[in-house]
Formats: C-alpha cells, sequence, structure tokens
C-alpha cells in the first residue's frame, strides 16, 4: 500500500504508489503525452527538439524530457530529443551521465582503488604477529 502525499503539481493529497502525481494530474499528463506523440509521429517532425516541441504543443519541456528519460519517447525514432546530464547539463539520450563524466567519475575512482589497496596492505604489515607455537606446546 502506498503512501500519503501532496501532488507535486496541484497540492492534492493522493495515495502515492506508482503514480508520482494525483489522478487527476496523471490524466492531464496522459492528454498531453498524446499531443506530443501525435505530434513527433508526423514524418516532419520527428527531428524536432524538445524546445520546437514544447513550442509547437504547448507542452512543458520538464515534461517531455520525463518522458525521454522514462524511454516513453524512443530517442532511436526522435534523435533529437535529448534530456540533461544530472552533472554538467549537456544533452543526453540515456542514463544520468554524459559519457565524459562517466569516465571522469570512473578515472577517480580507478584512482582512489590503488590507493585503498596499499593502505590495505600497510595496515596487514603493521598489524601482522608471528606466534612461536612450539613455546606454548612445552
Amino acid at each position: 500500500m502506498g503512501d500519503l502525499a501532496n501532488c507535486p503539481r496541484c497540492g492534492a493529497l493522493f495515495l502515492k504508489g506508482p503514480l508520482d502525481v494525483c489522478q487527476n494530474c496523471y490524466q492531464e499528463e496522459e492528454e498531453k503525452f498524446d499531443l506530443v506523440y501525435q505530434f513527433i509521429r508526423q514524418k516532419k517532425n520527428r527531428m524536432a527538439t524538445v524546445l520546437e516541441v514544447s513550442s509547437e504543443t504547448g507542452v512543458e519541456e520538464k515534461l517531455i524530457m520525463k518522458w525521454v528519460h522514462q524511454k516513453r519517447l524512443h530517442p532511436a525514432q526522435f534523435p533529437n530529443l535529448t534530456y540533461p546530464c544530472e552533472r554538467c547539463s549537456n544533452p543526453i539520450r540515456e542514463g544520468k551521465l554524459c559519457k565524459d563524466c562517466a569516465d571522469e567519475l570512473k578515472e577517480g575512482f580507478n584512482d582512489e582503488q590503488p590507493k585503498t589497496i596499499a593502505e590495505k596492505e600497510a595496515e596487514y604489515e603493521k598489524n601482522r604477529a608471528y606466534i612461536n607455537v612450539s613455546k606454548w606446546e612445552s
């Protein structure tokens, strides 16, 4: 069972479950989605950007980017529909980070990993002890 929450769009109280907005706002979003989808399905509009789709349909850019992020509007079919990278705001078609930001983070992790291994080896050597078993047997 979901939690009670206020709708981020209209402020109404609703039972939060798989939907992140109330039922009325969800229906409005679905109507807007149908409008956007009908617009970009036309051959002349398939190469439209989020800004162009927004200005032609009157649907907020944020909502269109949400659908692209959710893969409801597939970038393979509509290649100019993008949303911003969460780190640098460059336009991307999938994931949360652009390739440059992802590579930079991987490089940072790789730089830190050897230090951690070296630190663990140093701690092991420091705590290593020698026990003479024959001393305790007599």
